[in-house]
């Protein structure tokens, strides 16, 4: 039976962490106020994260379903220095993946594969190394650090001027760095990993402009393994009308990579290894309502669900004024 924890807050705006193994009823861990403590928790006793909250206990019954209803549900992971927390991804790693990026990133010749479409090709025959070797490296992007991370049910916050405002639907890994420098799993999360296509179209080398977006984390933290094959659905909601949904499939059985392998490449890097940092790494999607002419307006609502997870991740898109321009000279 998987385990799921849940970030909350009660009535009166105080923290817990809450434990689901079925349905969408919790119960309060004992003691535990942040996941980020209980991470550094298990590492400091050398046990897992199961482990823990089996010694700590549990509380009283929460209805997760009621909570995220009234928008008490956080992020399933935070870091008290909101710097602390990195936001990055890898693309090109799900089956299909290469169709909707060859689309938007083909150019006019007519005999040379696209940069996209070679990258995927490399993933297809290198991703999956046997015997634990390592194999190819993916395509890798740098989103932003916590002030960028979403609550559920909370507004995804669209720049004015971005030329498009996408989802992409997928799978999160969440990581703590121990004080020795090792990247420790905590477990896997829903996330929207909101993009700007049309940016992105315009050349593949635009792709770090179409990712320096917030990005929506779902309500539950997944603890322990990863199934094999996960299949959810995507939504857009406009005036709650359904104008666009579509399937989509995620896990390894539906990935030219291993979770392995990309977690290989991106903790391969010291900048990524630094001692009481959370990090935060998208696995990628094959599916996106931009490569079926979608465009989202204000108001238009982002709906992602899929099993093992009980809880949906739901966010409005709204367009916000950006920083005012210019640069101080000193």
């Amino acid at each position: 039976m998987s385990l799921r924890l849940v970030q909350l807050l009660d009535d009166a705006g105080k923290r817990s962490v809450a434990a689901a193994t079925s349905g969408t009823l919790g119960r309060q861990v004992t003691g535990a106020t942040s996941v980020y403590a209980l991470a550094n928790e298990a590492i400091a006793a050398n046990t897992s994260l199961s482990n823990l909250l089996a010694a700590k206990g549990y509380g009283a019954e929460i209805d997760l379903a009621e909570a995220l209803e009234a928008r008490r549900i956080l992020p399933p992971v935070d870091h008290p220095d909101s710097a602390r927390l990195l936001m990055t991804g890898t693309g090109l790693t799900h089956l299909g993946s290469a169709d909707a990026r060859d689309r938007m990133h083909a150019k006019a010749h007519s005999a040379d594969a696209s940069d996209s479409m070679k990258m995927f090709r490399m993933g297809l025959e290198g991703g999956k190394a046997p015997d634990g070797r390592v194999g190819v490296q993916p395509e890798w992007f740098y989103k932003g650090d916590g002030r960028g991370v979403v609550a559920p049910e909370s507004p995804l916050l669209s720049p004015e001027f971005a030329a498009d405002a996408g989802e992409e639907p997928e799978l999160a890994g969440i990581y703590v760095i121990a004080a020795d420098g090792t990247p420790c799993r905590l477990g896997f999360t829903l996330a929207n990993e909101f993009s700007d296509h049309v940016t992105e179209r315009t050349n593949y080398l635009y792709l770090a402009h179409s990712k320096l977006r917030p990005a929506a984390l779902g309500p539950e933290l997944l603890i322990g393994d990863l199934p094999a094959d996960i299949r959810g659905t995507a939504r857009i909601t406009r005036a709650g009308r359904t104008i666009w949904e579509k399937p989509f499939l995620t896990g390894e059985a539906n990935m030219s990579h291993y979770v392995r392998n990309l977690e290989h490449h991106h903790f391969k890097y010291d900048l990524c290894r630094r001692p009481g940092d959370v990090h935060v790494h998208f696995f990628g999607t094959a599916t996106l309502s931009f490569a079926d002419g979608i465009q989202a307006r204000d108001g238009d609502v982002f709906e992602i669900e899929a099993q093992p997870f009980r809880l949906p991740l739901r966010n409005p898109l709204q367009t916000v004024a950006p920083p005012r321009a210019g640069v101080r000279i000193l």
